[in-house]
């Protein structure tokens, strides 16, 4: 198996999310002395390896990642600190791989839901809800309509962020 990335890279991003799931299991929280220190240290990392051109790429890996999940946490479906620990992980993957990252990380997010659901007894009620939320989506215009209700059931996204992360450091882009 052969890595996207060097292990200067690879191992902070690995570690970040670890210690980020550890918080999110125990405490249902992210927290900010592990996410900003992190986003900094991506972004150092790569100015002292590649340059301005590396922190510049660190940086995009900010943006690209924490964008992504900024409309779900503006809509209340995940907290802050998820899109921070995405961030910070971006920092440390630079584009295009943060980009790879969190879409792997939705994905696993999905997948980790349907169990959540499962063992709470309300897959089918989660999976109605769902395709109601995913048709307000589609045929909402902005601010015409609250969004539906959604189970309420939570479960910490940090896992589904590492399981993003060990995944896109070992697929091929």
């Amino acid at each position: 198996m052969t890595l996207n990335v060097p292990l200067l890279v690879a191992v902070p991003a690995i570690l970040v999310a670890a210690v980020a799931t550890g918080a999110d299991v125990r405490a249902r929280r992210i927290p900010n002395w592990l996410t900003f220190p992190a986003l900094f240290a991506g972004i150092a990392l790569h100015a002292m390896t590649g340059g301005l051109s590396g922190a510049g790429n660190a940086a995009f890996g900010v943006l690209v990642a924490g964008g992504v999940l900024l409309p779900g946490w503006y809509m209340g479906w995940m907290a802050a600190g998820d899109v921070k620990l995405c961030a910070a992980v971006g920092a440390f993957l630079g584009y295009p791989l943060a980009l790879m990252m969190v879409l792997l990380s939705l994905m696993a997010g999905g997948l980790l839901s349907l169990a959540v659901a499962a063992r709470h007894r309300v897959l089918r009620r989660s999976l109605f809800g769902a395709a109601i939320l995913g048709a307000w989506a589609a045929n909402s215009v902005a601010g015409s309509a609250p969004p539906p209700v959604t189970s309420g059931i939570r479960f910490p996204f940090a896992a589904a962020v590492l399981c993003g992360v060990a995944c896109s450091l070992c697929l091929r882009t």
